[in-house]
């Protein structure tokens, strides 16, 4: 397999210098030329990839240094290196020093010295890059962990508030009825409390575990679906519809799948519109050739269409009628990134909604 080039930018006011460079390195390195900062910067926007910009010191508009400092704003992590005679020695260390220059090189510049400022310009960009993307990702960290204290103070205080609050209104009642409808609430608050706990445990166990390929049993997983929302089809009259269309054989993680198909249909019957005389659940499961089609349909309250692309984020709730963690579609989302899949979702309000998830087979 062929190395990608190193994509190079070089900037000189004088044009046979651009093509001596180009001729130069073009076999080695990808080179692209600019004449002036304009130049250099619409070059940078249609090929970000490009990791070294090597600049003239003198040039009659503006300066190498110059152009480097207007060209960091925008494009920060390609690494500079300038190209200066012996008078202008001065102005590249102060250059150094203000950090927009990695090296310089002197003029007439020699070939071996130009290619080792190249790999060394390079090896700093590789690394500058990984600990930009790192430092990208602490970032989120932060902000997760920031929204997920919020989240457990207001989730957690939430239902023990009301558990506190029934206990003492029960040590004064005496009432057979006043005292089922505590212990109702409290039942309520407590299975607030067992499903926030399992949407933190499903979140963790999405980033740490490891995936198992094996052939997924459809069928069975349907019945094991139909076992734990029996009690919620009897108990809230809500009538679950499976179908599945399995002309080819399917390989996945199962407890992936599980997550995912647990959440979407914990979904589908938790939303129902209470007031629906005929409320329903359907999933439809078609095994293609090379991957696997899954919808889930409901027809409950559904959610607004201006909220539709902000419910797979952390913590997010689209409606207040019932009780979530905000973990639910996140972690499906997660889900789906560990296994290559990919979730649409359509949906109106008072009618329902329909989340469609795609994943690829696993040899």
């Amino acid at each position: 397999m062929q190395k990608e080039k190193i994509k190079i930018l070089y900037i000189d006011d004088e044009i046979e210098n651009l093509l001596g460079f180009k001729a130069s390195f073009r076999f080695r390195y990808d080179i692209f030329t600019a004449s002036n900062s304009t130049e250099a910067l619409s070059i940078l926007e249609q090929n970000p990839q490009i990791s070294i910009i090597i600049s003239d010191q003198r040039m009659p508009e503006k300066s190498g240094v110059e152009i480097f400092e207007e060209v960091f704003i925008a494009f920060p992590l390609p690494v500079r290196i300038l190209m200066t005679g012996f008078s202008d020695v001065e102005a590249v260390i102060e250059a150094i020093n203000r950090g927009h220059v990695f090296r310089y090189v002197k003029k007439p510049w020699d070939e071996e010295d130009i290619i080792l400022a190249i790999e060394e310009a390079y090896k700093y960009y590789i690394t500058n890059s990984l600990l930009s993307i790192k430092n990208d990702e602490l970032k989120r960290a932060y902000s997760e962990l920031d929204k997920f204290s919020y989240s457990v103070v207001h989730d957690l205080r939430g239902p023990i508030m009301s558990i506190r609050g029934a206990i003492e209104l029960l040590n004064s009642e005496d009432d057979i009825e006043a005292i089922r409808s505590m212990l109702f609430l409290i039942s309520v608050s407590a299975q607030k409390l067992d499903e926030f706990i399992d949407s933190i445990h499903e979140h963790y166990k999405i980033n740490r575990g490891d995936l198992t390929i094996e052939k997924i049993d459809f069928i069975k997983l349907i019945e094991d679906l139909k076992s734990v929302y029996s009690v919620s089809t009897i108990v809230n009259n809500i009538k679950f519809i499976a179908h599945l269309d399995e002309p080819y054989e399917f390989r996945s993680d199962l407890m992936s799948l599980r997550l995912i198909l647990n959440n979407l249909l914990s979904n589908a019957f938790k939303y129902q519109n209470k007031s629906n005389l005929n409320k329903w659940v359907e999933l439809n499961i078609v095994v293609e050739k090379d991957k696997v089609r899954i919808t889930v349909k409901d027809n409950g309250i559904g959610i607004n269409e201006n909220y539709l692309n902000q419910i797979f984020n952390m913590f997010y709730r689209a409606t207040s009628e019932e009780f979530g963690s905000g973990f639910g579609l996140y972690n499906v989302k997660e889900v789906l990134k560990k296994i290559d899949g990919e979730i649409n979702v359509k949906s109106k309000l008072d009618e329902g909604t329909e989340f469609e998830v795609i994943i690829p087979s696993k040899k």
